[in-house]
């Protein structure tokens, strides 16, 4: 945002310190200063001249041959502007002289003709970015006078750097009242012309005054539609003080009524209107959804397809503006407009992103509305727009004026406990300083209540500060105001905090470190995604950027598998990644027709994905990949940070509700549980879900849910065994499809509390072994925390497992 340091010291003439002082000031209690600058230096040698004459220049399309007048002889000036006239004034350099750019204006020699100096422009003048004429000047002003006395120059432009929730200081007056000393009471809005009082008239949905009828079809998109009509205008170019002011903010003028509308927008902060009243048909504004089908050639001349979800303002027949976001060519003021009408609405800010969203257009309009505007400011607003009017168009304002929509709310009252203060910043004021910091700046205390056993002050929250809604809006106000640079700087005594870290962030911080020990980056992704990237549960966005961002991710393998992909592309062979990260999905709720945003659920996942060399390339190591039994051990490690997780190999089987894992894993695989919830799942992806060149290794890949395992991590200390242990080893034949997995979690709960140690050690398969038959080894081992078992307890409690997988899983000992 460009801010005028000439026009906020004519808001509040009480500001005279220097502009680098203001820029200081601005950045310690409000927004950024970006940069300062300086409007108007470097122009000593540019003055005011007169064109006494223009000709053609001889073999020449474009050029002309000026005569013209800056104070001495008349001088010949060979000119390539479209736009120099007769009798007109303009700036004007003499050859020696030196342009705010570093050019000197040298004597030069132009299709024969000698050229004495050069007619400037604004962006030559290094005040403005019209390029395409010379700047013409008013009338009024004196032959061979400095430029810069003629453009009201010197001046500072400010450029801030504004927050989304300070919208206010999006004008002259917001910043205005931040840097007046007495703040808002040294607020003087000057006169623009003759004063305009108008007759309201006002109604719900619908009224008609001054010969103009206005409605609202849905309050939703409007909350309030002000209207006033000027009658008799002529358009031309605005006086010299008010381009002047519009081209400090790097505005550029276009004609007197849209500069009086521009001028207002940056005075007052609120978006105006001004259409051609003949082109409105049937002297009719109506407020409404625009209509399938309907379309409309924007100010900028592009055309629109316009959607139901789009606001538009229309008159009898059809669209003639975007609502909040610019206005229609075919309602446009023009050179032959006559009659103009100026509207001043309070757009709702949902709609106002949606319809600029979908037509892809950003104008300084739509960003004020989006984040709110002064809803007690626009009855002011008007009336100034249509006093500048009247006084640089002429014509005459209509009597009455048209008030649609919801009346005003109440002021927001907030309360603020001068306990706080104390509490939260430090601060010993009493409720009389705190007062004192926030009534300059609007703020006005209405009451003061008990709040228990503490006093509280109601506060009276002004109409343009729709960002403070709670008394933590109310102590940052208090803190600013009193200058950050004033609080101490020095070390405070402090105990340390008793309240303990949040445990999902430990436990992400811990995972985090475990990873990055074993080599891995952390990836960062977006959570959009493209729809072929995720489950058919996915949530898609109303207004997605691009297909690739159509809607919200619901795993993490597939976005990883992606990046993957990247580094191949880019010759990386051995990549290992991670990332921790939130998934969105619909739940069977929402999926049936079930309303709404409780059917929509998110959930933190930790995913990782392998691929390449084992170890870092090394003259002392073999070139190995990693293969399924290194993620099978790195994902054991991970389980024992996750308090309650089991591991289960050959699980799942089968897609799970909330998860995607059928999307790639393979046929190797393991499944994480707490409890008998399925939490995550490992194993090697399938090959047809990486898209790899033929030197790529095997892809591995986990993801779980961090969310949904236990985070309380409470470790139980036991004594070192005292009592031997004694271990059995048992050959057993797997029929064809039993998995080791399966044989295991039998093993595991027919097993007495003295089985401690359950693992395979050797698999036996050939060609000769009947019906596919596999025969597997088993290493048990016993032993109890009281005493010695026996053969005898031992030989039980194995012949009980043998019965039990022969029962289960028709699985017999292996005899020989």
């Amino acid at each position: 945002m460009d801010i005028s340091v000439a026009w906020i010291r004519s808001l509040a003439p009480t500001i005279s310190a220097p502009a680098e002082e203001l820029a200081r000031q601005l950045s310690l209690q409000a927004v950024p200063v970006d940069r300062l600058e300086v409007l108007g230096e470097g122009l000593d040698d540019v003055v005011v001249a007169r064109v006494l004459r223009v000709e053609r220049l001889p073999d020449a399309d474009r050029l002309t041959l000026c005569q013209v007048d800056a104070g001495g002889e008349p001088l010949e000036v060979v000119c390539g502007a479209p736009n120099v006239v007769e009798g007109a004034l303009y700036p004007f350099i003499a050859p020696g002289g030196c342009l705010p750019g570093g050019l000197v204006i040298e004597q030069r020699k132009i299709r024969g003709v000698v050229s004495n100096g050069m007619l400037c422009s604004e962006v030559e003048l290094g005040i403005g970015r019209d390029s395409d004429g010379i700047l013409r000047l008013d009338d009024g002003h004196e032959v061979g006078a400095p430029i810069a006395q003629a453009l009201a120059l010197p001046d500072t432009r400010l450029l801030l750097d504004l927050t989304p929730n300070r919208v206010d200081l999006a004008c002259h007056l917001g910043v205005a009242r931040e840097l007046a000393p007495g703040g808002v009471a040294d607020i003087r809005l000057a006169s623009l012309g003759a004063a305009w009082n108008p007759a309201w008239t006002d109604g719900k949905d619908s009224a008609s005054a001054a010969g103009v009828k206005v409605s609202i079809d849905d309050d939703s998109r409007c909350y309030r539609y002000l209207a006033g009509v000027v009658r008799g205008v002529r358009v031309g170019p605005s006086p010299d003080w008010l381009k002047a002011r519009l081209r400090a903010t790097g505005a550029r003028p276009i004609n007197n009524i849209v500069d009086a509308t521009n001028y207002v927008l940056l005075e007052l902060n609120q978006p105006l209107h001004a259409f051609d009243l003949a082109r409105v048909e049937g002297q009719e504004i109506r407020v409404r959804a625009a209509k399938t089908g309907e379309s409309l050639v924007t100010l900028d001349g592009t055309h629109h397809d316009l959607e139901s979800t789009a606001t538009v303002i229309a008159d009898a027949s059809k669209p003639i503006a975007l609502a909040g976001v610019m206005g229609g060519a075919n309602s446009e003021v023009s050179d032959v407009t006559t009659d103009v009408l100026v509207e001043c609405a309070w757009f709702d800010p949902g709609h106002t992103r949606s319809t600029a969203s979908r037509v892809g257009v950003s104008t300084d309009a739509s960003y004020r509305f989006e984040r709110g505007i002064d809803e007690r400011g626009m009855g002011m607003a008007l009336q100034r727009c249509v006093e500048l009017i009247v006084a640089v168009a002429g014509g005459t304002a209509d009597a009455a004026a048209i008030r649609v929509g919801r009346p005003e709310g109440p002021p927001s009252i907030v309360g603020l406990r001068p306990g706080q203060v104390k509490r939260i910043l430090g601060l010993r004021l009493s409720a009389e300083q705190i007062l004192g910091l926030l009534r300059p700046i609007g703020f006005e205390d209405v009451a003061e209540s008990e709040e228990g056993s503490e006093s509280e002050l109601q506060i009276r929250v002004p109409s343009w500060r729709s960002d403070v809604q709670r008394e933590a809006d109310l102590l940052e106000e208090v803190a600013r105001c009193y200058g950050y640079d004033r609080f101490p700087s020095e070390s405070r005594s402090f105990r340390p905090s008793t309240v303990p870290d949040d445990p999902i962030w430990e436990k992400r911080e811990t995972i985090a470190r475990f990873l990055s020990a074993r080599g891995f980056l952390e990836a960062r992704g977006l959570p959009m995604v493209a729809a072929s990237m995720a489950r058919e549960d996915h949530i898609a966005l109303l207004h997605p950027l691009s297909a690739t961002e159509a809607v919200l991710r619901t795993d993490l393998v597939p976005p990883l598998i992606e990046r993957l992909e990247h580094n191949f592309a880019r010759g990386h062979r051995a990549v290992r990644l991670f990332e921790i990260g939130t998934v969105f999905r619909q739940d069977s709720k929402s999926l049936s027709g079930g309303e709404g945003r409780e059917a929509y659920l998110e959930d933190l996942r930790v995913g990782l994905v392998i691929t390449g060399r084992r170890q870092p390339e090394h003259w002392s190591t073999v070139g190995e990949d990693a293969d399924f039994w290194d993620l099978r051990g790195l994902v054991e490690q991970l389980a024992d940070l996750l308090p309650g997780v089991e591991l289960r190999a050959g699980q799942p089987e089968t897609e799970e509700p909330g998860f995607g894992f059928g999307r790639w894993l393979g046929e190797d695989r393991i499944a994480m549980f707490s409890g008998e919830e399925l939490v995550g799942a490992a194993g090697q992806v399938s090959p047809a879900a990486v898209d790899g060149p033929p030197w790529a290794g095997a892809v591995f890949a986990a993801e779980f849910r961090l969310s949904a395992v236990g985070i309380e991590d409470t470790r139980r200390y036991e004594n070192l065994p005292t009592y031997p242990s004694s271990s059995r080893d048992v050959a057993l034949w797997l029929p064809q499809g039993v998995t080791a997995a399966a044989v295991e979690l039998v093993i595991g709960k027919a097993g007495s509390a003295e089985l401690v140690f359950v693992r395979p050690f050797d698999v036996y398969e050939a060609d000769d072994v009947a019906d596919g038959r596999r025969s597997i080894a088993w290493r048990l081992v016993f032993r109890a925390t009281d005493r010695t078992l026996t053969d005898a307890e031992i030989e039980a409690d194995v012949a009980s497992i043998v019965r039990k997988l022969r029962e289960e899983l028709d699985v017999r000992v292996r005899e020989s």
